[in-house]
């Protein structure tokens, strides 16, 4: 039995769990404003509102509900375009109609949704973040602007919104229906389990299985570990960070924690997928589909991570997470075990990051190669290095013998531009629909200069002008 309330209504449903959120609310419950489009999270048609209550607080996110497992959504408020609707246009619905963002409307409840979003964040946005909330929402009428028009006009209408009551605001302002302001108390009288449930598939945002498996998974047994807090939240204990494996993408992003030790946070996990599927997508998601270009799986790869598994019987076992990947969607890991969290010794001042991706589209699309690089510089010399890199081989790797070979060296142009023949002969890119393997290995090669000139300026800058 899965309890939410759906818009304005409670809901207690002994529906598969395992069957999408889309399908329900158009097949189940006829809201058919939420559209199909192309079933794996791209176009952002099927956007829905997730509201969860922490600290006493709604807090609302935009999801896929193509992609999202009932399942998800136990004990929190799902909200479609008809819960947003009232007898007048919003002030969202009547900036898209105003500034004409909007033609053939099959895309635009997506675009109102996202906006709506936006607009029931507890946070001072910015105009970036207003325009950053449509990024996964597709439009193939309008070109865009108008649709930028549309957000400047909800961004300006938003500057007095009261942060200490938004919600009540947003009412009286009448961006949301009234319901909204008696969701937190109802939320709190619904039953809902946050224990891990003991089925067969683990499931945390389901980004990638319901892409690949749609049709098996609605029947399939599921665990659904993203309502399970013992798989959530990041904490720094002395000098190691802790990551629970069900924290989403999202969450790195705006991890204080996180922001302070990587300046450039936001601007490198910008570059994976979209707004709607970072708020669902986790960081043990990422690492079992072991992708040869997980974007999370390179990040942290290049941190020298560990990552420590759990099985059934409660017993722990810890694995460096550049020893995870074996083959091609091959593990080391035991049926019964499930990754538990992730742990990183805490960069010193002395130690640089970077993370450098080329897709064929800036935002919202996978790699063609990514890399990234953990590095560790004093008197110039090159004391600690990490290098990985993805789309250049069957798994994630690590660039070992690279590695080794510019550890204790000089960091000068002459070292970095040796190093790349030995990268080469570390990697096996093959020939595929992201690019040619010549082009593959050209990339990295420009990747890997990038690393140096984005954490060392002043010194490869300077040798290349000279």
């Amino acid at each position: 039995m899965v309890s939410f309330i759906l818009n304005d209504k409670l809901i207690s449903t002994d529906s598969p769990q395992g069957m999408t959120l889309l399908d329900f609310v158009r097949h189940e419950k006829n809201l058919v404003g939420t559209k199909i489009g192309c079933r794996e999270g791209d176009c952002g048609a099927c956007t829905v509102l997730i509201g969860e209550l922490n600290d006493g607080k709604m807090e609302y996110n935009s999801v896929t509900s193509c992609i999202t497992p009932l399942g998800n959504v136990s004990g929190k408020h799902v909200v479609s375009i008809e819960g947003l609707n009232m007898t007048e246009l919003t002030p969202v619905q009547q900036a898209m109609v105003d500034e004409a963002g909007t033609q053939c409307g099959f895309c635009t409840v997506g675009f109102v949704v996202s906006f709506s979003g936006l607009c029931l964040s507890n946070k001072v946005i910015s105009y970036e973040d207003v325009i950053s909330g449509i990024d996964g929402n597709i439009c193939r009428c309008t070109g865009y602007k108008s649709i930028e028009r549309a957000a400047e006009r909800i961004y300006n209408n938003l500057k007095n919104k009261d942060l200490n009551n938004p919600v009540k605001w947003l009412v009286e302002q009448k961006f949301i229906p009234e319901y909204f302001a008696s969701i937190p108390e109802r939320i709190k009288n619904i039953e809902s389990s946050n224990e891990l449930m003991q089925g067969k598939i683990m499931v945390g945002g389901g980004t990638d299985l319901y892409v690949q498996k749609h049709d098996e998974m609605e029947d399939s047994e599921i665990s659904f570990v993203s309502n399970t807090k013992e798989f959530k939240g990041i904490r720094i204990d002395g000098n190691v960070c802790t990551i629970g494996s069900a924290s989403t993408v999202s969450e790195l992003m705006e991890s204080i924690e996180l922001k302070t030790l990587f300046p450039n946070l936001r601007k490198h996990l910008k570059l994976i997928s979209s707004t709607q599927i970072r708020n669902i997508g986790t960081l043990a998601g990422n690492f079992v589909n072991a992708s040869p270009i997980g974007d999370l799986t390179v990040f942290f790869i290049a941190l020298n991570s560990l990552i420590t598994f759990k099985n059934k019987a409660n017993v722990e076992r810890t694995i460096l997470l550049k020893d995870l990947y074996q083959g091609y969607k091959k593990l080391d890991k035991n049926e019964d075990e499930y990754i538990s969290y992730l742990q990183f010794t805490i960069p010193d001042s002395s130690t640089h990051f970077n993370f450098e991706k080329v897709s064929k589209r800036t935002h919202l699309d996978i790699a063609s190669v990514n890399t990234a690089v953990s590095i560790k510089i004093e008197a110039n010399i090159i004391c600690e290095i990490n290098l990985s890199a993805g789309g250049v081989g069957p798994i994630p790797l690590y660039l070992k013998n690279t590695c080794e070979f510019l550890k204790r060296k000089e960091l000068v142009m002459k070292n970095i531009t040796a190093a790349i023949e030995i990268m080469q002969k570390e990697i096996a890119p093959i020939s595929d629909a992201r690019g040619t393997e010549e082009y593959k290995r050209l990339l990295l090669r420009q990747l890997f200069f990038a690393h140096f000139l984005e954490l060392f300026p002043a010194t490869f800058n300077q040798e290349i002008l000279a």
